[in-house]
């Protein structure tokens, strides 16, 4: 009995599929970027409430002139605010990632694993300070937008190991930066619109695209 023929082009999918689970971290899951989205809301959210607080009538604004011993009394607070919602954030995303790599029978903390990892952190550790830097020196307005490039720098430095989704929110952080350089009082609506809506979009088009 003839044995049947080899579909080729079945055979160029599998190789293909092979190739790039060997070369790309392909279980970052949607649900991590929607999780984190929320979490960076929530931080924002949290962030207005304490800002209202201390200005009632300017809120944001009144962090933005306020003086330099004013930027220092609530320095701790900012950063206990933006170290709590990397922690949370980066453990929902951790969890559903987690899930998402033992259904793929992808080990996390793979060489492939700890190059994304390392290509992340060099631009966010590096964006971090000096973002801190930009606050001690006054240059408030600037923080946010900051914040969004060295993120979507970190991204694309990071894309290039995993979907090629990361690539154009990366893109997306980065031109939202750029445009709240040149809106500075509305830097804590940025900040909700890069880290919490973007990732959101993001997650729901990643589980829509490869987990639904």
């Amino acid at each position: 009995m003839a044995q049947p023929t080899p579909d080729p082009l079945a055979q160029l999918t599998e190789i293909r599929a092979i190739m790039e689970r060997s070369s790309r971290f392909i279980s970052l899951s949607g649900l991590a970027g929607v999780g984190a989205g929320l979490v960076a809301l929530a931080g924002a959210g949290l962030g207005h409430w304490y800002l209202k607080g201390l200005y009632p009538d300017a809120g944001y604004l009144g962090l933005l002139e306020s003086s330099a011993a004013e930027r220092r009394a609530v320095l701790p607070f900012l950063l206990g605010l933006a170290g709590g919602i990397v922690v949370v954030a980066l453990l929902v995303a951790m969890f559903f990632t987690v899930r998402r790599a033992r259904r793929n029978g992808q080990p996390l903390w793979s060489a492939l694993g700890r190059r994304l990892a390392i290509s992340l952190a060099i631009p966010l550790v590096a964006g971090g300070l000096f973002c801190i830097a930009l606050y001690v020196d006054g240059a408030v307005t600037q923080v946010v937008p900051g914040m969004l490039i060295f993120y979507g720098l970190a991204l694309l430095n990071a894309s290039k190991y995993t979907l090629d989704e990361i690539r154009w929110l990366g893109l997306t952080e980065i031109g939202l930066g750029l445009v709240a350089m040149l809106i500075p009082g509305l830097g804590l609506l940025f900040f909700a619109l890069g880290f919490g809506l973007g990732h959101i979009g993001y997650g729901l088009l990643m589980y829509n695209r490869y987990e639904r």
